[in-house]
This record gives C-alpha cells, sequence and structure tokens, in this order.
C-alpha cells in the first residue's frame, strides 16, 4: 500500500459522517410527513431511527396481559441456529437499505431462552453490520447466564459493552419469586437484583454496560409510576421507557380497556415522580403521538434537561448539533472518534463557542460549580412509546399498500404516525421495511404460523398417554 493509498484510507475512515450514512438520512428526511419535519426531528438529522429483529425467537415464558405477540408465539420453540441465521438476513438488509450504523433491537418473545452463546453469537452478528444491539428481556434470568453470555469458555470477554432492556411491571405473569405481582413496589428487589448483575459482571470482568428498563402502563398500574421510578431511581438504570398499553397482539391477553387514560396523564405521572416538567420538544423522535422523549441527567437526585424548551440559546445549540454532529458515530472506538470530532470542529470552529456557552448554561442551571462539585451525575432519558391498536393500523397499512390516504380522521392520524415511524423491521424476502405496530398487527400472526410449522415445539409423553406439546402451549398460552 503506497503512502498515497494510506492517506486516502485515513481519511476516509476519520470523516465525521459516513457519506452512505448521509445519504440514507436524507432519503428518511424526504418520507416524513410534513408535520414533523420540525427543527427538533431528530430522524433524518442525526439518524435513520431505530431497528428491531422479528420471527427469531417469538416464544416467551412469561404470559403477560397484554402481549403484543400472536397467540401461536408460544407454539414456536427458540433455536440458536435459526435465530442467528434470520438475525444475519435482516442486518445485511438494513445495513444495505438504511445505513452502515443505528441501533437495533434483539427482540421477539424472550431472548434469555437463547442459549446464552447463540445469544451471544447474534449480538456479534448485528454489531458486523454496524448495529448497536440492545437485547430485549423480561429480566428473569441468572448471573451464571449473563457470565456465559459476555465471557466465553476461556474466561475472555466477548464484549466491551452490552446493553439491555429489561422489563418489571405487574402486567407480567411467570416471574421466579413473584409469578403474579399484585403492586409495582412488590418487583423493587427484581429491578434492582437485576441491574446488580451487570455493576458485578464490570467489576470482575471490565464489561462495561447501558441499562434501560421497560414498563406496560394500564388502568391498574398508572398510578404506580411514581412508586417505580422512586425505587429505582438510582438502582443502575440510565432510561426508563413507559409503554401505554394498546389493543395489539393476543387477544386472548386484553384485561382492562386501555384507553381509559390518555398519553397525557402517563406523561403528567413521570413529571410528578421526578418533580419537575419534562422537555420532549427540543428533540424529538418520529411523531408525538407515538413518541415522547426527555433526555437529561441528574445531578444528585434533581433531574435536568439537556436543552430547556424556553431558552432561544438552547434552541440553537440543538440546531448547531444537527448541523454539525448529525449523524456522527459516537459509539466509534475512543481515538477515531476524537479524530472525526477534532475534522468537525476545524471545518466548523463556532461549534466549540456554541457548545462552551450550553456548559456553562447547564452549569449555572445546577446552581454553580459549588452544587455540582461532589455530587453524582447520572444521564437519565425519559420515554413514553405509545403502540396504536390493531383496529387501525390493520386499514391505515392496507390503504397505504395502496397509495390512498384516508378520509377517516382516526385512520389518516394512524397513517400518518405510521410513516413517520422511528421503529421499523427488516423483511428482506419482500424488500421492504415495515412499521413496528404492523410488524405486530399484519404481520406476525402469518409469520408464527409459518414458524410453527418450521420449529415446532418438542413433544412430550404424559402419564395418559396424551403427547402435549411443550410449556406455554400445554398451559394454553
Amino acid at each position: 500500500m503506497s503512502v498515497l493509498d494510506v492517506l486516502r484510507y485515513f481519511e476516509r475512515v476519520t470523516r465525521p459522517v459516513d457519506p452512505l450514512t448521509k445519504e440514507m438520512m436524507s432519503n428518511r428526511w424526504s418520507e416524513l410527513p410534513d408535520k414533523v419535519r420540525t427543527r427538533s426531528q431528530a430522524i433524518g438529522r442525526h439518524g435513520v431511527g431505530c431497528e428491531g429483529t422479528h420471527g427469531v425467537f417469538p416464544r416467551c415464558n412469561f404470559a403477560c396481559s397484554p402481549c403484543y405477540h400472536s397467540a401461536s408465539a408460544n407454539r414456536v420453540r427458540t433455536d440458536g441456529e435459526h435465530t442467528i441465521s434470520e438475525v444475519a438476513k435482516q442486518m445485511s438488509f438494513l445495513e444495505r437499505v438504511r445505513g452502515p450504523r443505528a441501533h437495533a433491537q434483539l427482540i421477539g418473545g424472550e431472548v434469555s431462552l437463547l442459549e446464552p452463546e447463540d445469544h451471544a453469537r447474534a449480538i456479534q452478528v448485528m454489531r458486523s453490520h454496524g448495529r448497536e444491539p440492545m437485547s430485549m428481556t423480561h429480566g428473569d434470568f441468572s448471573y451464571e447466564y449473563l457470565l456465559r453470555f459476555a465471557v466465553d469458555e476461556e474466561g475472555k470477554r466477548r464484549f466491551k459493552r452490552v446493553s439491555f432492556a429489561a422489563h418489571f411491571d405487574t402486567t407480567m405473569v411467570g416471574r421466579k419469586g413473584m409469578r403474579v405481582p399484585e403492586r409495582e413496589i412488590d418487583l423493587y428487589e427484581h429491578r434492582r437484583e437485576f441491574a446488580k448483575m451487570f455493576q458485578r459482571l464490570k467489576k470482575e470482568h471490565g464489561v462495561r454496560y447501558f441499562l434501560a428498563h421497560n414498563m406496560t402502563v394500564t388502568p391498574s398500574n398508572v398510578g404506580q409510576i411514581k412508586d417505580v421510578l422512586k425505587d429505582c431511581q438510582s438502582s443502575g438504570y440510565n432510561m426508563f421507557s413507559f409503554q401505554p398499553a394498546a389493543f395489539i397482539g393476543n387477544e386472548k391477553r386484553w384485561k382492562e380497556d386501555y384507553r381509559e387514560f390518555s398519553g397525557d396523564e402517563v406523561w403528567r405521572q413521570i413529571e410528578n415522580a421526578i418533580g419537575t416538567h419534562l422537555t420532549y420538544s427540543m428533540v424529538q423522535v418520529g411523531d408525538v403521538r407515538c413518541n415522547r422523549t426527555a433526555w437529561g441527567y441528574f445531578v444528585g437526585d434533581r433531574w435536568y434537561s439537556v436543552f430547556d424548551e424556553d431558552d432561544p440559546d438552547d434552541e440553537l445549540a440543538r440546531d448547531a448539533f444537527y448541523s454539525y454532529l448529525g449523524g456522527v458515530h459516537f459509539n466509534a472506538p475512543p481515538l477515531l472518534l476524537a479524530l472525526r470530532l477534532t475534522r468537525v470542529i476545524l471545518t466548523n470552529p463556532t461549534i466549540v463557542r456554541v457548545g462552551l456557552a450550553w456548559l456553562v448554561r447547564r452549569v449555572k442551571k445546577a446552581g454553580g460549580l459549588s452544587s455540582i462539585v461532589g455530587k453524582k451525575i447520572v444521564p437519565m432519558t425519559f420515554v413514553m412509546h405509545s403502540f396504536m391498536d390493531a383496529s387501525q393500523v390493520m386499514p391505515a397499512w392496507e390503504l397505504l399498500e395502496r397509495g390512498v390516504w384516508s378520509e377517516d380522521p382516526e385512520i389518516l392520524a394512524t397513517q400518518e404516525r405510521l410513516k413517520a415511524c422511528s421503529y421499523a423491521m427488516a423483511h428482506p424476502e419482500m424488500n421492504r421495511v415495515v412499521p413496528a405496530c404492523v410488524q405486530h398487527s399484519v404481520f406476525d400472526p402469518q409469520e408464527n404460523v409459518v414458524l410453527e410449522s418450521l420449529l415446532p415445539l418438542p413433544k412430550r409423553v404424559v402419564k395418559t398417554g396424551v403427547l402435549h406439546t411443550d410449556e406455554a402451549e400445554a398451559r394454553g398460552a
């Protein structure tokens, strides 16, 4: 390799944003409905949105109400080779049609039903396609499982950093030691013990981690959000995500009128628990009817927003971030990231002034340096994801497939939300990407019927001599 080749390579890998990433963001921006193409919109300006797997391990060993997966999901066995093969196909397709970098969830049923080595292989496949993976789980597994996942047989860590989202709430049935929780506070120790496993992993093997906490919100537990945040705010999680329940997935699991309360009520409950207003208008991801996200941090026990919505200077700082740093891969290796950021500063020195001014405002907001010194600063994001009912998604999607916009206000709103969806799933066999609500409402049922034939549960013989499929189906799940 000549010196010129080396210089060309160096120039290419230190570019702040990959040219293909820029192209994909531009494409995604052009696809968004006009009403969400605002100054605060992150999709198309900082990334293309999040991604998730489907049909790779649909089975779960819990019986939650509600459950967004179809009734046939629990009649499909978890198979490591199938999972890895399908993950590879989906991630390869996403890399091709959505660019070289994105956040992606390893999701389906329950990820810990995979053998830990297969789980690790799936994560490695996702990373090989430029994805930043997060494993979605109910959190009911042992430290031994986590250790086998993160560390190989020779004691060498497989990952420098792992990312997990654990779901804990009273809608869930099947957790060891708390099979049918009655109150959110009853799950306090389970939430803490899950986080402690990762703290131990980091201490013993140097594996860093990011933990998110998920909670399904129903009329029965909406008033208990404060208990969840009060108990777990300092447990080791850096994100709390709340999903108001929707009529989607397995109809047998619909137990309440999930529309008794609004998203506004859920957000008020989160704000009451934190003790301050949570800004979500400064950085928007997709449609606000689907997602509200408040980025911030705790200084001691008080939460502060990254950007204040009533501060014009913060608006300018946000705009500068999108303009100069939009699309930058911040999880790149530290040295490579430093070189890329140096190029940003050299070509756009204004960002230094804007950034320093923003930092000064943040310090003043927290009461000055004297108020910060000695206090722990913890990044913390609050999210609300509002899924849509299948009865609205199915007709809305059918019309979109025909290129028709509905005249019905509710269906039209659903179509707008689908077009602005920030959470996509790949169908390489159809050469397309679909929104998650469409996946669960339209594609999951037929997909799981096929998987039931491809990956049937093993049979077991009971004393009567009758053959039953194992586990979930035998329980009538």
